[in-house]
C-alpha cells in the first residue's frame, strides 16, 4: 500500500497555554552523576546505597542479586571501570550544567500545578547508572538516568533497537516523564472490563493529550516517539491508516494479535504500509482524542482525563478523516 512521506520542519504551533505567571512551585533538584563514579572502595559504595535506598532498591534493582555481596562487588566492579570516565565526560558534554533540563522540569510542574492544583513536585536525582535504567517516577521522585540520553553522538549506547534509540536524546527526557504522568490510572482513568483496541488506543491517546498540555511548544513527534518524517506522514496519511482499520475491524477486536500490530513496540506498521511508523494506533487514538476535545471545549483536562467511556469518546469525536 502507497504511504506518502512528506518532509515536515518540525515548528508546530504552541498549543494550551495557560495564564501561570502566579504560580510557584518548590523542589529539590539533586546531582549524583559524579558521586558513583568517585567511589574509591566498596565501604563508600555501601555507605552511598545507605543515604539513597530508592537508588539501591529500584534504579539499580537489589533484589535481582541473590545477597548483598555480590550486589556491591558487582556494581563496585561496574563504576570502577575506566570506560565510566568516557560515560561520565560524554554526560557532561551532553549536559553541560542541566540548567536547560531543569528548566524544562520546571515549566512541565509549572503547568502541572496549573491542572491540578493539589498537585506537589517530586524531588529529582540525576545519575548514571552504566546504562542500566533511563527513568524512574514516583509521586515523590523522579530518577533521570543521564547516560540513557546521550544521543547518536555518544560512544556508549543502551542496547536496543535503532528505531527505539531516537527516543532516548536529550529532548526526549522531560516529554517522556510527562508521558509517564499522563498513562497512570490515577490520572488516566480507565474502563477494566474494556480489553478493546480502542479502549488501549484511547488510553494512550489521553496520556498524549495530557503530555502536549504539560509541554505544549513541545512538537508532537516528541510525545510519540517519531521522526519529524514519521509524524508528517501520518497526517498526511491519515485516510490511508483509517481505512486499514476499519479493514481489519480493529477498534472493537480484542485479538491480542491485533493489538500486537497496531499497539505494540515495532519499527513499523507493515500492516498499513511499508514505511507507517509503529504503533499507529496509539497515534490514531491521539488524533480520536483531539477532535473529541475540540467538540467539548467545556471539558477541562481532569475532566477529560476521568471520562472512561471509550466508545463515547469515540463516537462523538467524529474523527473521519477522508482522502483529500
Amino acid at each position: 500500500m502507497f504511504f506518502l512521506l512528506t518532509s515536515c520542519s518540525d515548528k508546530e504551533k504552541c498549543a494550551f497555554i495557560p495564564d501561570t505567571k502566579d504560580i510557584t512551585i518548590s523542589y529539590s533538584f539533586e546531582e549524583l552523576q559524579d558521586s558513583l563514579p568517585a567511589i574509591t572502595s566498596k565501604q563508600q559504595l555501601v555507605d552511598f546505597f545507605s543515604r539513597h535506598t530508592t537508588l539501591r532498591d529500584f534504579v539499580f534493582a537489589r533484589e535481582s542479586y541473590p545477597n548483598d555481596s555480590v550486589f556491591i562487588n558487582e556494581l563496585y566492579a561496574r563504576f570502577s571501570n575506566p570506560h565510566l570516565d568516557t560515560l561520565l565526560m560524554e554526560t557532561k558534554r551532553v549536559f553541560g550544567d542541566l540548567n536547560e533540563l531543569q528548566s524544562e522540569f520546571n515549566q512541565a510542574f509549572v503547568n502541572l500545578k496549573y491542572y491540578y492544583p493539589d498537585f506537589q513536585p517530586p524531588k529529582i536525582q540525576t545519575i548514571i547508572t552504566g546504562l542500566e535504567t533511563d527513568l524512574f517516577v514516583t509521586d515523590t521522585l523522579i530518577v533521570v538516568g543521564l547516560d540513557y540520553y546521550l544521543g547518536k553522538g555518544a560512544k556508549y549506547r543502551p542496547n536496543m533497537y535503532e528505531y527505539m534509540l531516537q527516543r532516548y536524546e536529550k529532548s526526549f527526557i522531560v516529554p517522556s516523564v510527562m508521558l509517564l504522568y499522563g498513562i497512570d490510572p490515577r490520572l488516566n482513568e480507565t474502563d477494566l472490563q474494556d480489553k478493546t483496541v480502542l479502549a488501549e488506543m484511547i488510553t494512550y491517546g489521553k496520556a498524549y493529550y495530557f503530555a502536549k498540555h504539560m509541554l505544549p511548544c513541545v512538537a508532537d513527534s516528541v510525545f510519540i516517539g517519531y521522526s519529524a518524517e514519521e509524524m508528517a506522514g501520518a497526517r498526511a496519511n491519515q485516510d490511508v491508516i483509517w481505512k486499514k482499520l476499519v479493514e481489519d475491524e480493529v477498534f472493537y477486536s480484542t485479538s491480542a494479535k491485533i493489538r500486537q500490530k497496531y499497539i505494540s513496540e515495532r519499527p513499523k506498521t507493515f500492516d498499513v504500509a511499508d514505511q507507517a511508523p509503529g504503533r499507529i494506533g496509539t497515534w490514531v487514538g491521539w488524533q480520536i482524542v483531539n477532535s473529541y476535545a475540540k467538540r467539548k471545549p467545556e471539558l477541562t483536562l481532569p475532566d477529560l482525563m476521568r471520562l472512561k467511556n471509550t466508545k463515547e469518546i469515540f463516537d462523538e469525536s467524529r474523527y473521519r478523516p477522508v482522502e483529500p
